[in-house]
């Protein structure tokens, strides 16, 4: 980054900016997935949210989910991930679980190994506000996994990949 405005206007106070570009790089985190019955779900925090109220201006993801090389699990396994402001806290990702990356669809895994999986904001994402103002929301990625390719609790899925996602600051209270 060059010298002088464009620098100094990135290093003030969150509610101070403009418009917030924010990457989070995600490195061998680590998501424990619950399949013995139904769909394997599972979630991770990724990052923080800044307090105060955020409006989300649009979100990318590229996301690979390694399996455990577990018997439990098909080498060719397939599911969905999301990322929210709260973690999935049944099989299913809604609402607040998708209000930063939609559920998005993870094709068939190699070896257990998914393929780098582009992951977006949709208009439901947008067009509202997160009330962070007492500072407890968190980024928390979800991954789910289909109930014909997981057959037991506690397999700690690796995750690794970027999500970037670009927001503007509404006061705080």
């Amino acid at each position: 980054m060059t010298k002088g405005l464009p620098y100094s206007m990135s290093r003030g106070a969150p509610l101070r900016q403009e418009i917030i570009k924010q990457t989070v790089t995600v490195r061998d985190a680590a998501v424990t997935v619950d399949g013995a019955t139904g769909v394997g779900f599972g979630s991770v925090v990724i990052g923080d949210i800044p307090e105060g109220n955020i409006l989300i201006l649009g979100a990318v993801a590229y996301m690979q989910f390694t399996g455990p090389t577990s018997a439990s699990l098909d080498d060719d396994w397939v599911g969905d991930y999301g990322i929210g402001s709260t973690p999935a806290d049944d099989a299913t990702i809604t609402t607040t679980d998708i209000n930063i990356i939609g559920s998005t669809a993870i094709a068939a895994a190699t070896a257990e190994a998914s393929p780098r999986t582009r992951g977006t904001s949709n208009t439901t994402d947008l067009d509202h506000i997160l009330d962070n103002t007492d500072g407890s929301l968190e980024i928390n990625l979800t991954l789910l996994v289909d109930d014909a390719n997981i057959g037991a609790d506690g397999l700690d899925f690796t995750v690794n990949g970027e999500l970037t996602l670009a927001y503007i600051m509404l006061l705080d209270d």
